[in-house]
């Protein structure tokens, strides 16, 4: 097998790019509204030289204001969960870890509906109210990535098995709590928290926020990436690894860390999106390899496209109505699964 190189790595990530710009432009085109492929381009054009204010009102409000924003938060959650499910493979060496098994998911799920519970009863500033639904969200991530880490804790140190059991009992306990949250709901309000428990990317966020998540985003990926090589020498064992000089303790920790606050912030912003941090990092692994310095970048990618599909498939299959993105994602994960699952028993 021929080394990998930084050259391999960029040129599969620049294929990798001009997929994810192709189903870009396929996600602008398909809607409830559909969109002239050649007024599409030429908006497209515009758009890249900083000129969106010349996109034509036939199309303008519908790629400016609605389906660029959006297919944008789909790219970013979708390489969130995505690095976090591969990282948290990596950590727990547990083929079946993604960045819902240590209950982060249900924590931000908890944190977001009781801002919903709140905000009825406070006076926000509307810049404020507009974010207070995510803070919520990314507080109750916090919070349970606190409350894992300190139950995986074993004679000072992270055990992965421990982590693992503890997830999924801080996951159990919150997944009960959002039962009782949502009987405290107004039934107006009712629906609204069920379809962003299954994900939706519908809702505009404010530019702040927007920056927030990008620099979260490549820092916790700056922060995983770091820890590539040391992660593929983990695949041998602890303690091999060790005797190679890795510093298992600050990877588990920096990792751990990173991964959580990746899928804190994905979920805090678009609900629960399932099987994209279980499914992409094996069919990458498929396509690319186990070596991590890959692996990582194409990820990201991979998360993002299967994303921003599952989301244009949401707002097409139905239209004018939306499925939740979560739905879209479990519909076609788990049949994909089970066949992975399959071929790697044959």
């Amino acid at each position: 097998m021929q080394p990998l190189t930084l050259g391999k790595v960029a040129v599969r990530c620049g294929i990798l790019a001009v997929i994810l710009f192709v189903v870009v432009v396929i996600a602008l085109k398909f809607g409830a509204v559909p969109v002239s492929l050649y007024g599409l381009g030429k908006d497209l054009i515009r758009v890249l030289i900083g000129r969106s204010s010349q996109i034509s009102s036939e199309y303008g409000m519908i790629i400016r204001e609605i389906r660029l924003p959006r297919i944008a938060l789909g790219i970013f959650v979708g390489a969130s969960l995505s690095v976090a499910g591969t990282s948290f493979q990596a950590l727990l060496r547990n083929p079946l870890a993604d960045p819902y098994v240590l209950g982060v998911s249900y924590g931000a799920a908890v944190g977001s509906i009781l801002a919903l519970v709140i905000e009825p009863h406070v006076a926000l500033r509307p810049e404020i109210a507009a974010v207070f639904t995510p803070i919520g969200g990314f507080i109750g991530a916090t919070f349970t990535i606190a409350t894992v880490y300190l139950l995986g804790r074993y004679h000072g140190d992270i055990d992965s098995k421990t982590l693992l059991l503890s997830g999924v009992i801080v996951g159990s306990f919150f997944s009960a709590m959002i039962l009782l949250l949502i009987t405290m709901l107004p039934s107006s309000s009712t629906r609204g928290v069920v379809y962003w428990l299954m994900g939706d990317l519908s809702t505009p966020i404010p530019p702040i926020l927007g920056w927030v998540l990008r620099v979260g985003f490549f820092a916790g990926f700056a922060l995983i990436y770091l820890t590539a090589s040391d992660l593929n020498l983990l695949l041998a064992g602890e303690k091999e690894a060790m005797h190679l000089g890795v510093d298992v303790k600050k990877v588990r920790l920096v990792v751990y860390l990173s991964a959580s606050l990746l899928t804190g912030l994905a979920v805090s912003v678009s609900g629960s999106i399932g099987y994209v941090g279980l499914i992409v990092p094996h069919l990458m692994r498929m396509i690319f390899g186990t070596d991590y310095r890959m692996l990582l970048p194409a990820a990201a990618f991979g998360g993002a496209i299967a994303v921003v599909i599952a989301d244009t498939m949401a707002r097409t299959i139905a239209a004018p109505s939306e499925l939740g993105v979560g739905a879209v994602t479990a519909m076609a994960g788990a049949p994909l699964f089970i066949y992975l699952l399959r071929r790697r028993l044959a």
